[in-house]
């Protein structure tokens, strides 16, 4: 996830909100490798590592935003170069609260999410949950199908 899919303010890193999906994602998928931020000393992302990915791919990391202001981006890239994320900033393009499907999750592409929950707890589960039934049933389809998850 880069900057330039932004506009307005996105605001600076909420480590406690980082934190928490760290705490969840560790609670909920037995696919986690590790997880690490990526500086240890101003961090600005935390980032999760999978043994496995979605259809044929070996591995998958999850890059992780979530900013004092609410604003977020859940970015999953995986070892066939599969991209897509789910976001909340502001932008040009398309809806606050939205999806870039994969294969490139373009910005172009976005469309609006289906999580209408805000709250870090609340929105990472939705993501995980989307995530491994996507994995479950090896159907990107469902990443962004559910109802109101979580």
């Amino acid at each position: 996830m880069n900057g330039d899919d932004r506009a307005g303010e996105f605001g600076p890193v909420y480590l406690p909100a980082l934190q928490r999906i760290r705490d969840l994602w560790l609670e909920l998928e037995p696919l986690v490798d590790e997880t690490a931020y990526d500086d240890v000393v101003a961090p600005t992302e935390l980032q999760i590592s999978l043994s496995d990915g979605l259809g044929d791919a070996d591995s998958a990391r999850l890059d992780i935003q979530w900013s004092e202001l609410g604003m977020y981006a859940f970015h999953y890239v995986d070892s066939d170069d599969i991209n897509w994320r789910f976001d909340r900033h502001p932008n040009t393009h398309s809806p606050e609260i939205h999806f870039h499907p994969p294969p490139e999750a373009a910005t172009t592409a976005a469309e609006p999410s289906c999580i209408d929950v805000t709250e870090v707890s609340l929105v990472t589960r939705a993501v995980h949950a989307m995530c491994r039934a996507a994995y479950e049933d090896d159907d990107m389809e469902q990443l962004n199908s559910v109802s109101n998850p979580p």
